[in-house]
């Protein structure tokens, strides 16, 4: 599933970033990395994703969340 399909106050594991090396680097960057556990704490149309991960709160664009596979961990 992608980012971008996840509803608010669910949790998840990144699975795969995809593989434009530029987009890599500026998400890497930032604390995202495959395997990190996150928690998507706003998901509204057409507004930037707001991702919970590693003690920070990171506002994604739509389109680089289109990029990032995700597995939903429930409970």
């Amino acid at each position: 599933m992608k980012l971008s399909e996840m509803k608010a106050s669910s949790h998840g594991t990144v699975s795969s970033l995809g593989r434009d090396e530029r987009f890599l680097n500026r998400i890497t960057s930032i604390g995202l990395t495959e395997g990190a556990r996150f928690q998507v704490v706003k998901n509204d149309r057409k507004m930037p994703v707001l991702v919970y991960v590693r003690e920070t709160l990171l506002a994604l664009n739509r389109k680089d969340c289109e990029k990032i596979e995700v597995m939903e961990v429930r409970g």
